[in-house]
């Protein structure tokens, strides 16, 4: 997509936990650089979180996932951010070339202690651990809406 199309003011990830490895790239620019972050990305103008974070995930990482439920929101004052606990569906973990210079599975527990993961990520790796989360619930409306409520 272009960048006319990009919404810089809603951003999306996901934390892929598959056989106790979760899924990490090390960013290439501005404050993640030469960190090893949950990948994510912006959500395009009309594009629903769910299929951003799935198009970021397949970008920027080459897997294939199904997000599931919302196991964090960040807020601030220019955007927010989403973020999805994840099934792994397919593909091989690889580099974009351009946003991350490699793409790891790490153990999580390592990924837990390493320096060069941001807090941020540590966080979220740590919500996507726990049970419940916030599920989708599908909802009558006259615009096309997409609702997720706390089921643990």
């Amino acid at each position: 997509m272009s960048p006319d199309n990009t919404n810089y003011t809603q951003s999306v990830s996901a934390v892929c936990i598959h056989e106790g490895k979760v899924l990490l790239a090390r960013h290439t620019y501005g404050s993640g650089k030469g960190l090893l972050i949950i990948p994510g990305g912006y959500v395009n103008c009309g594009e629903a979180p769910e299929t951003a974070v799935r198009r970021e995930y397949l970008e920027e990482t080459g897997v294939v996932i199904a997000p599931q439920e919302l196991v964090g929101v960040r807020f601030n004052d220019h955007d927010w951010y989403v973020v999805f606990r994840a099934a792994y569906e397919s593909g091989e973990a690889r580099s974009d070339g351009e946003e991350n210079s490699e793409v790891v599975w790490l153990p999580v527990e390592e990924a837990l202690t390493r320096e060069d993961v941001p807090e941020l990520s540590k966080i979220m790796i740590r919500a996507a651990m726990q049970p419940g989360g916030w599920q989708q619930q599908s909802m009558t409306s006259r615009r096309p809406t997409t609702l997720y409520v706390n089921k643990a």
